[in-house]
C-alpha cells in the first residue's frame, strides 16, 4: 500500500474518535439539565461554547508547530488530552469542573483535526478536495457510529458511565493511529503524486504563504467571515437539537434517529462536495450549499416541528449541505496559499468557527431565553448562510493572491519522524 494511503487511514481514525465530543454532546444536555437542576442550560452550553473555542483558538500555534515537527508527537498528546477531558466529564460535580474538562478535550481535538487535515494538504496536492472531504468526514459521520450506544448507555444506566466508556476507548485508539503519522519529506515533493495534473476549474497557487503573508491578502478576510456565517447555523443545529426538539414536542427516538442519520449524512455531504470541487472548482462548490443551507435552515423551523419524521428528514437535509465547508476551506487554504505552510494557515482561518460557536452556543440560547422561541436564532442564521455565499461570489472575482520577490518565504520542509 502506498505510504500516503496509509497517512490518510491513520487520520481518519483519529478523526473519526473525536467526532463524539462535538456531534454526540447533544444527547448529554438534558441528562445534565436533569441532574444539575442549578446549572441551567445557558451554562451548560456555554461549556459546549468554550469546547469549541479551544477547539479552533489554538489551532494557529499547533499548526505551525506540526508543519515543523510533524504530527505524531502533537495528535498522541491530543489524544491522551481528549481521553482525559471527556473521561473526566463523568465526574464533575461543578458547572466549573464541566467547563475545565470540556476545554482540555477541546484543546486534544485541536491537535487531532489540525493533524489529521494536514494530511490531506500535504500528501494529497492532486485531489485535495476530495481527501478532505473523507477525511473531515470521519468528524461529521463518526459519532453515527457510537451514538446508538451513547443513547442506549444513557438510557439503560446514566451520563456518567457514556463518559466514561467511550473516553478512555478513544483516547487509547488515537494514541495508537497517531504513531503510523508524519508529514511528506523532501522526496515527496518530487514524486510522481505531487505532480499529478488538477482539474483547470481549480485555481491553483503555485506561491507559498506563510500565515503572516496570508493575512496581508483580503482573501483571507472573505473566507474567514464567510466561514464563521456559514458555520453558525450548522453549529447552533447540532449544539441545541434535543432543546429545539423539546422545544418542538419530538420525541426522543426521532432525535436519536436525527442525531445517528445526521452525522452520516454529514460526512457524506464532506465527501460529495469535496468531490465535486475537484472538478468545478472550490468557490461554485461553496457557493451553491451555502444558498441551500440559507432555505434549509428556514426548512428546519418551519418544517421540522411539524412531525418526528419532517423533523429528521429535515436535518438529514441540512447536514448533507452544511457539511461542504468542512471539506472545502481547507482545500481552498491549500488552493490559494500553498501547501508548505497549509497546517499553521489553516489553523487561522478555523479560528472562525470558534467565533460561530459563541454564536451557535452561547448567543442561541439567550435568544431562546430572550425571545422564548427559535424563530429569531433560526432566521438569523439563515441570513448568515445566504451572506456567506455571497462573499464566495465576491471572492470569485478576486485574482489569485500574490507575493513579489522579496516577500517569498524559504520553504519549509518539516520533520518526517
Amino acid at each position: 500500500m502506498s505510504k500516503r494511503w496509509i497517512q490518510f487511514g491513520s487520520a481518519l481514525v483519529c478523526m473519526i474518535m473525536i467526532a463524539n465530543l462535538q456531534y454526540a454532546w447533544a444527547l448529554f444536555v438534558k441528562p445534565l439539565q436533569a441532574a444539575h437542576k442549578d446549572w441551567g442550560l445557558v451554562g451548560i452550553q456555554l461549556a459546549a461554547t468554550l469546547f469549541l473555542v479551544f477547539e479552533t483558538w489554538i489551532t494557529p500555534v499547533e499548526g505551525w508547530l506540526i508543519d515543523r515537527l510533524g504530527p505524531r508527537l502533537f495528535l498522541t498528546a491530543g489524544g491522551v488530552l481528549v481521553g482525559v477531558g471527556w473521561t473526566g466529564m463523568a465526574y464533575a460535580d461543578t458547572l466549573t469542573q464541566l467547563k475545565v474538562l470540556y476545554s482540555i478535550a477541546g484543546v486534544g481535538a485541536a491537535f487531532i483535526y489540525s493533524g489529521s487535515v494536514a494530511t490531506a494538504l500535504k500528501w494529497f496536492p492532486d485531489k485535495r478536495g476530495t481527501v478532505s472531504g473523507f477525511i473531515t468526514a470521519g468528524f461529521g459521520a463518526g459519532a453515527a457510529l457510537f451514538i446508538p450506544m451513547i443513547s442506549f448507555v444513557i438510557r439503560t444506566s446514566d451520563y456518567h458511565k457514556a463518559f466514561l466508556y467511550t473516553g478512555i476507548a478513544q483516547g487509547v485508539l488515537i494514541v495508537i493511529a497517531a504513531q503510523l503519522l508524519h508529514n511528506p519529506g523532501p522526496d515527496f515533493h518530487v514524486s510522481p503524486a505531487a505532480k499529478k495534473p488538477v482539474s483547470p476549474r481549480v485555481r491553483r497557487n503555485t506561491q507559498q504563504f506563510n500565515s503572516l503573508q496570508m493575512m496581508a491578502t483580503p482573501h483571507f478576510y472573505l473566507l474567514f467571515f464567510s466561514f464563521v456565517m456559514i458555520n453558525t447555523g450548522g453549529s447552533m443545529v447540532t449544539i441545541q437539537t434535543a432543546v429545539v426538539a423539546d422545544f418542538f414536542k419530538i420525541s426522543a427516538a426521532a432525535v436519536t434517529a436525527a442525531l445517528a442519520l445526521g452525522r452520516l449524512s454529514n460526512g457524506a455531504g464532506r465527501i460529495f462536495w469535496g468531490w465535486l470541487s475537484d472538478r468545478v472548482g472550490r468557490e461554485m462548490a461553496m457557493f451553491v450549499p451555502y444558498i441551500l443551507q440559507s432555505v434549509g435552515l428556514v426548512a428546519v423551523l418551519l418544517v421540522g416541528r411539524t412531525s418526528g419524521t419532517a423533523f429528521t428528514i429535515s436535518l438529514i437535509a441540512l447536514y448533507f449541505i452544511w457539511g461542504s465547508m468542512f471539506s472545502l476551506f481547507p482545500a481552498i487554504i491549500g488552493d490559494y496559499y500553498g501547501s508548505n505552510y497549509a497546517t499553521s494557515n489553516y489553523g487561522f482561518l478555523y479560528m472562525a468557527k470558534g467565533v460561530a460557536a459563541i454564536f451557535a452556543g452561547w448567543v442561541a440560547a439567550l435568544f431562546f431565553k430572550k425571545f422564548g422561541n427559535w424563530n429569531a436564532v433560526f432566521y438569523c442564521a439563515a441570513g448568515m448562510a445566504f451572506l456567506s455565499a455571497m462573499l464566495i461570489l465576491i471572492l470569485r472575482t478576486l485574482p489569485l493572491p500574490a507575493l513579489n520577490r522579496q516577500q517569498e518565504p524559504s520553504m519549509v520542509v518539516a520533520k518526517v519522524s
